[in-house]
């Protein structure tokens, strides 16, 4: 690995903070300023590449010409732009212990629904600004924001950005340019674009960071534009159940596929944005949450789960109390469900007469999860009973590896249910 340079220009070096396709970041010190700044340094080897040398050039100083016009506190200032020896530059505003929002897109460590719709309604009155300067973006992912150690946001890397202003008379960069999972439908199918591209894009992030799964992911590049062109994502509600309808309105809409079916502007986003934040009040905090964690966790259910495969079921499954006395399921009625018992003790009854009784870590429903029939027994709750319920849907938008961890607990379970079953039978 080469070591990092010294100086740059007139900034002095301190250390490399990252990496990215087109250069590498480093912290730096302006002594003129006398402060901290960050140097994005575009890659050698595509600088002096002999036939696109020159366009990756002007590709990355887009990024100065497009980021220098807004000043905005949510989008990353550009306060230089040169060209030192064999060296192109960028310098930029350094954001203190700064980190993207990547690690929030994953089961295991997404943010409480309402920090995520804050971070998605500053993101979106951003790109409005940014929008009405003139400037589309066209690569809006997680890794292009920030997240500063006060929570604040701040958009990056506009290098990419298509500049539609009267005072740029600069040959503008077309086709398919940006990161294909993150791309709209326009920019898959290189067709016209317009301001609601970074809306749909937008409307990505939002779903991982909902969610921690991307709604187009696939294995190659054609089935990601066949879906991104022509297919709808899986509905929220296929990974967690405490989505208010208007926060799904607003993802559906930023999806739409048609560009003149979803917000034309950032600002009517972010007006539906605020209006949600009413409902928020009855969403699980982080401490519930964390709180639901330790009680499955602790279960030897699910022994030998990983934290991501029990955080993707505490949001996807429903969570449910029954006081003393009350059915949880009916012998005769139709439920195709699974239950997992986490507190108290339920008994099951078959024509009035007990056959079993279930306590925390236990499960029953397997034959009617299975055989989608109607229920030969009723179980009821012989005390206050905390449990939480499995369907079909619960698991299919499931990573894989947890489908298959859960499915092998699950025959277990129900090898062991059929062994007791034919003791007792024998017995007679």
């Amino acid at each position: 690995m080469p070591a990092s340079p010294e100086k740059i220009g007139k900034y002095r070096i301190i250390e490399e903070v990252g990496k990215g396709s087109m250069g590498t970041v480093y912290s730096a010190y302006d002594s003129f300023a006398d402060k901290k700044v960050a140097i994005k340094l575009a890659h050698p080897q595509y600088v002096s590449e002999k036939e696109t040398g020159e366009r990756f050039k002007k590709l990355f100083f887009n990024e100065a010409q497009a980021a220098g016009v807004l000043h905005h506190p949510s989008i990353l200032n550009i306060f230089d732009a040169d060209v030192d020896g064999d060296n192109c530059y960028l310098v930029m505003e350094y954001i203190h212990n700064a980190k993207t929002l990547d690690p929030y897109c994953k089961p295991d460590s997404l943010l409480p629904v309402r920090e995520v719709v804050g971070i998605i309604y500053k993101i979106a009155k951003a790109l409005d600004y940014a929008h009405r300067q003139g400037i589309i973006h066209r690569d809006i992912k997680p890794h292009n924001i920030l997240q500063t150690d006060t929570l604040d946001i701040k958009i990056a890397d506009f290098s990419i950005a298509m500049i539609i202003r009267e005072d740029f008379l600069e040959t503008q960069f077309h086709g398919f340019l940006g990161s294909p999972l993150y791309m709209s439908p326009e920019q898959i199918n290189e067709w016209q674009i317009s301001t609601n591209t970074d809306i749909f894009s937008l409307g990505i992030v939002m779903y991982e960071m909902l969610t921690g799964h991307h709604p187009f992911k696939a294995d190659n590049l054609s089935a990601i534009s066949k879906k991104i062109s022509s297919e709808k994502p899986a509905p929220l509600s296929q990974f967690r159940n405490d989505v208010p309808e208007g926060l799904e309105y607003a993802l559906n809409r930023m999806l739409k596929k048609k560009p003149d079916k979803r917000y034309n502007m950032g600002l009517d986003l972010a007006a539906d944005l605020a209006l949600i934040f009413e409902d928020l009040d009855k969403v699980d905090n982080q401490d519930a949450l964390r709180e639901k964690f330790e009680t499955i966790e602790n279960l030897g259910f699910f022994k030998g789960f990983t934290d991501a495969d029990i955080w993707e079921l505490i949001r996807a499954c429903d969570w449910h109390k029954y006081p003393k006395n009350t059915h949880v399921i009916k012998e005769g009625e139709e439920d195709h469900s699974f239950y997992i018992v986490l507190s108290g003790l339920v008994t099951v009854e078959k024509n009035g007469q007990q056959i079993d009784s279930l306590q925390e870590g236990d499960c029953f429903g397997e034959m009617g999860y299975l055989s989608k029939a109607k229920r030969s027994a009723s179980v009821i709750a012989k005390t206050d009973v905390s449990l939480i319920q499995v369907n079909a849907s619960t698991l299919d938008r499931a990573a894989e590896d947890t489908q298959l961890r859960f499915l092998k607990v699950f025959v277990k379970t129900l090898i062991g249910r059929l062994a007791e079953t034919t003791s007792i039978l024998t017995k007679r």
